[in-house]
């Protein structure tokens, strides 16, 4: 398998160790290249990589797959840029920004090429669980919350330097974590109607959103409120899920579901990169044809478009 990474971030280097380490064990012979801007850092903690280009000229055109995870903003440009250079494409979340949305319509989607968008948390053990056992047509009510300090997002990087710190790059907490809006229409559809208050009340300095506030209500009648930040000192990252039998929390930090009426807790620890390497050997299965792609662009888009208040 033949794959090139464009932008060399730290989730392009999760995603690489945990691939080199996927294709050793499936025994793939994977070459690796990157596109990077020619003045970026070395890549001295990268030992996977073959060939690292600098411009598209210089890219061959044989590709198996094509991994965007380059800032947002480039998404639709990079993947408009690159369709020839590929018969598959990973594009890292969000798909692009909302400013760029139309620049996905340029494009003339193959029929027989994947385009899948990253949707991580959909292969956590907690979000498969509830998957698995709840019934949403028993849900009264969801309320989820991802509050974390984005100084502490990237050790050893100035937050105030990261794209999450800028909106021109595609950043603000509505998009950043576009992953809760994701496994809530995974578990649950999409909402009919959906209330949203979005800014920045925080001291930090970025002038990109840092809260975003969601109401939103199901055809089946069941509510769902979010709740998202930047600011919060300690990491939370729950679904509360209240039924007329019990009030059901899956904690992806902690690894677990605690049922609170009935006193029960399902262990549902791992390791940081189980998930990930889940995603990506469902990916793998997708491009040999063994799996459907679920979150492919123009899903991709409905939930991004969900972020702004917007149901399609």
């Amino acid at each position: 398998m033949k794959v090139c990474f464009v932008g060399i971030g730290s989730i392009a280097k999760r995603h690489i160790r945990n691939l080199q380490q996927i294709c050793d064990e499936l025994k793939i012979q994977l070459t690796i290249d990157a596109l990077r801007r020619q003045n970026s850092s070395p890549l001295q903690d990268i030992q996977y990589i073959s060939n690292v280009f600098t411009t598209i000229e210089e890219l061959p055109d044989d590709y198996d797959v094509i991994f965007l995870t380059n800032p947002t903003e480039y998404h639709a440009d990079t993947l408009i840029s690159l369709h020839d250079h590929a018969k598959h494409f990973f594009i890292e979340k969000p798909v692009t920004s909302i400013d760029t949305i139309d620049k996905l319509q340029e494009i003339k989607l193959r029929d027989d090429s994947i385009y899948y968008v990253a949707c991580p948390l959909r292969y956590t053990n907690v979000i498969q669980y509830l998957k698995k056992t709840i019934d949403p047509q028993k849900v009264n009510s969801v309320r989820s919350i991802s509050s974390s300090y984005l100084p502490d997002w990237r050790p050893g990087t100035d937050y105030r330097n990261t794209y999450s710190a800028h909106k021109d790059l595609g950043g603000g907490v509505a998009i950043d974590l576009i992953h809760e809006w994701d496994y809530l229409s995974f578990l649950f559809g999409m909402p009919t109607e959906v209330k949203s208050f979005i800014g920045k009340v925080s001291d930090l300095e970025i002038d990109s959103d840092d809260y975003a506030i969601y109401i939103a209500r199901y055809a089946d009648n069941m509510i769902a409120e979010l709740h998202l930040d930047y600011f919060g000192r300690k990491t939370i990252r729950t679904i509360e899920i209240y039924t007329d039998e019990d009030t059901i929390v899956g904690d992806l930090v902690a690894g677990e579901v605690r049922y609170l009426k009935a006193n029960k807790i399902v262990d549902l620890k791992s390791d940081r990169d189980d998930f990930q390497k889940r995603e990506l050997m469902f990916f793998i299965d997708a491009i040999n044809g063994k799996e459907d792609v679920q979150n492919d662009i123009e899903e991709a888009v409905r939930v991004l478009k969900l972020t702004q208040g917007i149901i399609e």
